[in-house]
């Protein structure tokens, strides 16, 4: 009896639709292997990564995904991964499911995760409600790789919430911006953030601003007050700005929960996510691409009147490829610059 020939080459990537289809059915098993599959650069990887996105898109679902997308940054060692534990405590208690994406900054010779948050946050990792996976920037120097925004569109179906946490260090905040419906910022008492936020234009962007170690007191209170007045500074006057101790007993963890829920209350979620998707796609299209593609596209703002004309409901990876399509006929081809 001859025996079976051995399969060579890359292994088979999953089946992105059926992927899809669990995680629609409520079926969290499936997205450990459908990170993966996302995570695939393999032509057929890319593939079925496609078909999974397709299953879970606005336009598949007939409506938005049901996840409260929450972005968590800061700089290292604000204590976000404390901040995450507590407040993972506290959300398993109130029955919500959660699945974090903790980006770390890249390794420069593996471009995989350096730092391993999962590592960090302290969880039950036999709960089948909490899922937590680091993900690394890549090549993107603290932005978000095209990996992450698509995993949080997987995950927003099957999870209650989905939190992206990043190392705060430029770029990362305003990717995650674009991406999250709700930011918090986690600064820390006596740190020198609040200067350094007014100067990067960072408070532009939370929409709750957290400070860590609160136990420390007339720090911690002194701290809130500067940001307060910060914010003031810039308008911001509806901000709220907490404070939160990750040591037991933990406190202020309730009335962060509370700011970050009423903030997604008062959202129009629809335009937002088509906002978030729109973005998303540009950046895709300018990391894989190049800027002489946005060139082609006769500029930012030519290239927002073009998403603006496409469906509502169309998903990140079919922008890109229209994007990319009008890139080519207007210059035929993205890469005649360089020749």
């Amino acid at each position: 009896m001859s025996a079976e020939p051995q399969q060579t080459g890359p292994p088979r990537p999953a089946d992105g639709r059926a992927l899809g289809e669990r995680l629609c059915a409520g079926d969290r098993a499936a997205a450990p292997a459908a990170l993966n599959l996302i995570e695939n650069r393999t032509t057929a990887g890319r593939e079925q990564s496609a078909a999974l996105l397709a299953k879970v898109s606005p336009a598949a679902l007939g409506r938005e995904a049901p996840a409260h997308l929450i972005g968590v940054t800061g700089p290292p060692g604000a204590g976000k991964s404390s901040l995450l534990g507590v407040l993972l405590r506290a959300w398993r208690e109130a029955g919500r499911t959660v699945a974090v994406l903790a980006v770390d900054p890249s390794s420069r010779r593996s471009h995989g995760s350096l730092l391993g948050d999962r590592a960090r946050i302290e969880h039950d990792p036999a709960d089948p409600g909490v899922l937590i996976r680091s993900t690394a920037t890549g090549r993107r120097l603290g932005g978000l790789a095209a990996p992450t925004h698509r995993a949080a569109q997987a995950l927003a179906v099957a999870y209650d919430l989905v939190v992206v946490e990043t190392v705060g260090v430029g770029q990362s905040e305003t990717d995650v911006e674009d991406l999250c419906d709700t930011i918090a910022v986690v600064v820390q008492p006596d740190s020198g953030d609040t200067l350094q936020f007014l100067k990067a234009g960072i408070m532009e962007v939370p929409d709750v601003l957290v400070v860590t170690k609160a136990d420390l007191g007339e720090a911690a209170t002194r701290a809130r007050h500067d940001l307060a007045q910060a914010l003031g500074s810039r308008g911001s006057y509806d901000v709220p700005v907490l404070a939160v101790s990750s040591l037991p007993p933990p406190a202020g963890a309730g009335e962060l929960i509370e700011a970050l829920d009423a903030h997604r209350a008062t959202l129009d979620l629809e335009a937002r996510r088509v906002r978030s998707r729109r973005l998303t796609a540009l950046s895709e299209l300018v990391a894989e691409h190049g800027e002489a593609a946005l060139r082609a596209l006769g500029g930012w703002r030519e290239a927002e009147r073009f998403l603006a004309a496409q469906g509502r409901a169309t998903d990140v990876p079919a922008l890109v490829v229209a994007l990319a399509q009008r890139a080519r006929g207007g210059r035929q081809g993205l890469t005649e610059e360089t020749e």
